[in-house]
C-alpha cells in the first residue's frame, strides 16, 4: 500500500473544509442560491465517477496509458443501473463491489497487481 497520496487528500480537505464549516460558524448564515447548492450537491458524485472511470478503463502499460476493457465495466455499468432505479448511491456501490468479489472468488478476474 502506498502512502504518495496521503499529502494530497490532506490538501484537498483544507481546500475545501473553509466552505462547509464557515457557514455553519457565522451568525448570518445565508442559503446559498439554488443553482449554487445544485452545483455543489453534485460535485461528490462526480469526482466519484471519475475516479471510477480512470481506475476501470485505464491501466499502465510499458509505454503508458492503455484502455482496458474486461469485467470491470459490468460492474461500471451495474453500479449505474442500480442508481439510476432506486436512486442509492450506496446499493449501487455494493453490489458493483460485491460482483467484482465474486468474479475475482470464483477466479473469473483476476487480483490487480
Amino acid at each position: 500500500m502506498s502512502t504518495a497520496l496521503i499529502p494530497l487528500a490532506l490538501l484537498m480537505a483544507l481546500a475545501t473544509y473553509p466552505f462547509r464549516v464557515i457557514p455553519l460558524l457565522s451568525n448570518g448564515f445565508q442559503r446559498l442560491p439554488e443553482p449554487a447548492r445544485l452545483y455543489l450537491r453534485l460535485v461528490g458524485p462526480a469526482v466519484l465517477a471519475a475516479l471510477a472511470a480512470v481506475n476501470t478503463t485505464v491501466k499502465r502499460g510499458e509505454a503508458g496509458p492503455v484502455l482496458q476493457i474486461g469485467p470491470e465495466w459490468i460492474a461500471v455499468g451495474l453500479c449505474i443501473a442500480v442508481v439510476a432505479a432506486r436512486r442509492s448511491l450506496l446499493i449501487g456501490l455494493v453490489l458493483a463491489a460485491g460482483l467484482m468479489a465474486v468474479l475475482r472468488a470464483a477466479g473469473i478476474v483476476p487480483l490487480p497487481a
